[in-house]
C-alpha cells in the first residue's frame, strides 16, 4: 500500500500537545513531509525553551505515523524556529514557576579544587596509555538518534581505507551497535584466560558488549559496573598494534561519558550532530564536556544534513541545513563535513556492510573517507601542539 503525504498529514491531525489549542498540523508545527522507501521523514517546530518538555509530543507523532499501514519507519525530530518566527505565539510558554526563597547564608566555600585532569601544580596528569594503541579518539553526541554509531563505523572504515591500522571500541554499554553495523557474530576468545582477542571484520579489530550478551538482553547496570566493563574491554583486550582506536561513546554527557573522558588517554573527540537547532544545543554540551577535561576537539560532523530525492533530484532540507557548520565556525572548531540522508547508508548499515566497504567507489564512501582524512590531519595538528616539557636530569 502506497503511503501519501496527505494520509500522513491526516494522521498527524490526531496529535495534540498537553496544552495546545489545536493539533500540530493546524498549528503549523509540521515541516515538509518526505517519504522514501516506506519511511517517513519530517520535523516538528517548537519553542527552544520547551524542547525537553515537548519530547513526548515528538514521540506521539512518531508512534502515530508508525502505526499507519505500509509505514516501515519514521524519522521525526524537534527543531526550533528562528527568532521572530512566531512559534511562541502558537505554542505558549509554561507559566513561570514560583521563585524559591533565598537560601540562608552559608559558610565560606572551601578552597577550589585543581582543574579536572590537572595536578596540584596545574600540570596535566598523564593518563595510562593502552599497550599497542598509538592514539584513541572518541566519537560522541550530545543526544541519541543522530547517527553517531553509523558515523563511527564508517569513520573507522574510512581511516582503514586511508591505510591506517584501526580498531573500534563500542563503549555504548546500554545500546551496543557495532556487532550489527560491522556484521560480526560470535563470542571473543581468550588468549590466556585473562585477555580477550578482539573480533575482526573488514580489517578492523572490534570489541563490544554486544559480543558478550545476547542482543535482546537489557543492561540494567549502575555506573560503577559500566565503568568496570569499559575498563576491561579497553585494557584487557589484545588490541595489538593499532594506529588509532575509535571509541563509539554512549550518547549524552552523563557519568559514564565523563568518567570515560577523564580516565582514557583520548587524543581527541569528534562530535556528531544533526542540523537542527535543538540537536546543536545538546552537541554543545558534548563539546563543553570534552573541553572541561582537556580533550582536544577534532571537529564536528553534520549528519542527516539534507536529502536528494533519487527520482527527481530535488533537494530537501528536512531538518534544516548548515547548523553544525555555523556552530563550528562560532566555536572555532573544525567542520569535518556533512553526511546527507541517503538510503544506501541505512540499508548497508542494517545488513552489516557499511557503505565505505560495500560501495567503496561511491559518493557516500568518499564523504566518509574525506571526513576520516580531516580527522587524521587534525589529530596530527593536535599532536604537534602537545610538545612534551624537557626532562631535568640531575647528575
Amino acid at each position: 500500500m502506497a503511503i501519501t503525504k496527505e494520509a500522513v498529514i491526516e494522521k498527524l491531525k490526531t496529535v495534540r500537545g498537553p496544552d495546545l489549542e489545536g493539533d500540530i498540523v493546524g498549528l503549523g508545527m509540521v515541516s515538509d513531509i518526505f517519504i522514501a522507501d516506506a519511511k517517513v521523514f519530517f520535523s516538528i517546530t517548537v519553542p527552544a525553551a520547551r524542547a525537553q518538555e515537548l519530547e513526548p509530543l515528538r514521540e506521539a507523532a512518531e508512534r502515530a505515523v508508525k502505526s499507519m499501514p505500509g509505514v516501515a519507519g519514521a524519522v521525526v525530530a524537534l527543531t526550533a524556529e528562528k527568532k521572530g518566527g512566531g512559534m511562541e505565539a502558537r505554542v505558549p510558554p509554561r507559566p513561570a514557576a514560583p521563585q524559591p526563597r533565598p537560601a540562608p547564608a552559608q559558610a565560606p566555600a572551601a578552597r577550589p579544587a585543581a582543574p579536572q585532569g590537572h595536578g596540584p601544580s596545574g600540570h596535566r596528569e598523564g593518563k595510562r596509555g593502552v599497550p599497542g594503541i598509538d592514539a584513541i579518539i572518541a566519537v560522541a553526541s550530545g543526544k541519541g538518534g543522530v547517527g553517531k554509531s553509523t558515523t563511527a563505523a564508517n569513520l573507522a572504515l574510512g581511516l582503514s581505507a586511508n591505510g591506517l591500522r584501526v580498531g573500534v571500541l563500542d563503549a555504548d554499554i546500554y545500546g551496543p551497535s557495532m556487532p550489527r553495523l560491522l556484521g560480526i557474530r560470535g563470542r571473543p576468545q581468550s588468549v590466556d584466560g585473562k585477555v580477550l582477542k578482539p573480533m575482526e571484520n573488514y580489517g578492523l579489530k572490534v570489541m563490544s558488549m554486544g559480543f558478550l550478551v545476547d542482543e535482546e538482553t537489557p543492561m540494567i547496570w549502575r555506573g560503577p559496573m559500566v565503568m568496570s566493563a569499559l575498563t576491561q574491554m579497553l585494557r584487557e583486550v589484545d588490541w595489538g598494534p593499532l594506529d588509532i582506536l575509535v571509541v563509539d561513546m554512549p550518547p549524552g554527557t552523563g557519568d559514564a561519558q565523563l568518567t570515560m573522558a577523564q580516565s582514557v588517554p583520548l587524543a581527541g573527540a569528534v562530535i556528531v550532530s544533526t542540523p537542527q537547532d535543538l540537536a546543536l544545543i545538546d552537541a554543545r554540551k558534548g563539546l563543553n564536556m570534552f573541553r572541561k577535561v582537556d580533550v582536544p576537539l577534532l571537529g564536528i560532523v553534520e549528519n542527516m544534513s539534507y536529502f536528494v530525492a533519487p527520482d527527481t533530484g530535488k533537494r530537501y532540507d528536512i531538518f534544516g541545513h548548515g547548523g553544525a557548520r555555523n556552530e563550528a565556525e562560532r566555536l572555532g572548531v573544525t567542520f569535518l563535513g556533512e553526511v546527507p540522508i541517503e538510503m544506501t547508508i541505512r540499508e548497508t548499515s542494517d545488513v552489516g556492510a557499511p557503505v565505505v566497504v560495500s560501495a567503496p567507489d561511491g559518493a557516500m564512501a568518499k564523504v566518509y573517507r574525506d571526513i576520516a582524512g580531516k580527522v587524521w590531519e587534525r589529530l596530527q595538528e593536535e599532536r604537534g601542539r602537545a610538545v612534551a616539557a624537557p626532562a631535568i636530569v640531575f647528575e
